[in-house]
């Protein structure tokens, strides 16, 4: 069997997420009798169904399923071929970084810094994102490293190196009694009747049940803390982007978290080898200073 095209697999993600040949369709711009053929010849291509159709609609088959998966991953890395190989040929090749707006602000100030003293540095482009979309940034070639969080983000497929590891604090509201704490436990920030923990997207972009708010960005969290509609913990590093209207308190047993540079598996340049060798030396002096 020939190769698959880029084209095909793009056609086949289109329908599978949509299950509407119609709308799938004008999401591609095209029309629709063609996009059918183009599925059919991929089904008798591949030998097996990948859709069912029936009056009721469209629906993958367990093949379908696994196609969608793979397909994902094969444009993700198309892509990222595209874009990596792009800002190579630039007259000055610089790296992407991406971090969650707020996280670890400090110590992506020091990383930085150190890493901008280092003889013939690459430049760093930094790429602000929003929850758990570190990794897709990765895979697909907008972002070459990421400012990532164990045991919190997915790191299958990544390399990493730890630089720091810490405590978590509570954000609470300013008003609430809680706030006039000097510490607290897991036990006391999990279960607050008028303050419930926000719900944080989990890796398949779902949230978990609970009474908390989901929350999808830093600034969306920030005002519902202000307004004292929620709580959460975070490591103590992440705590910059707190307001006024908030107070931080340590949880005294909340699991501790390292914070990692990450890059896809298997990336070899000169530059990104400088900025981990940046984060090793910053680690060190974390690990001196402790």
């Amino acid at each position: 069997m020939d190769g698959l095209e880029t084209r095909e697999l793009r056609y086949f993600v289109a329908v599978a997420e949509e299950l509407h040949f119609g709308r799938a369709a004008e999401r591609l711009t095209m029309a629709q009798p063609p996009l059918s053929r183009a599925i059919q010849q991929l089904e008798r291509r591949l030998g097996v169904l990948l859709l069912e159709r029936d009056r009721r609609g469209v629906a993958l088959t367990a093949a379908g399923e696994t196609m969608l998966v793979e397909a994902r991953r094969a444009l993700d890395a198309v892509d990222a071929a595209v874009r990596r190989t792009r800002r190579a040929a630039a007259a000055q090749p610089a790296l992407v970084l991406t971090t969650k707006a707020g996280a670890s602000h400090e110590l992506l100030k020091q990383l930085l810094d150190a890493h901008a003293a280092r003889p013939g540095a690459a430049e760093i482009d930094v790429l602000l994102c929003e929850i758990g979309e570190q990794g897709q940034l990765l895979r697909d070639g907008r972002a070459d490293v990421a400012i990532m969080h164990a045991p919190f983000d997915v790191m299958m497929g990544l390399d990493s190196a730890e630089i720091l590891t810490e405590g978590q604090v509570a954000i609470v509201p300013a008003a609430h009694p809680l706030a006039r704490r000097t510490s607290l436990t897991m036990a006391e920030v999990s279960h607050v009747p008028d303050l419930p923990i926000a719900r944080w997207p989990r890796h398949d972009y779902t949230y978990p049940p609970g009474p908390g708010p989901e929350v999808r960005s830093q600034s969306q969290l920030a005002q519902l803390v202000a307004l004292g509609r929620t709580l959460l913990v975070i490591p103590a590093s992440s705590r910059a982007w707190q307001w006024p209207e908030h107070v931080a308190v340590p949880v005294l047993d909340a699991p501790l978290v390292t914070t990692l540079l990450a890059w896809p598996a298997g990336t070899h340049s000169a530059a990104l080898a400088g900025l981990v060798e940046t984060a090793h030396q910053l680690e060190l002096g974390q690990d001196a200073s402790a």
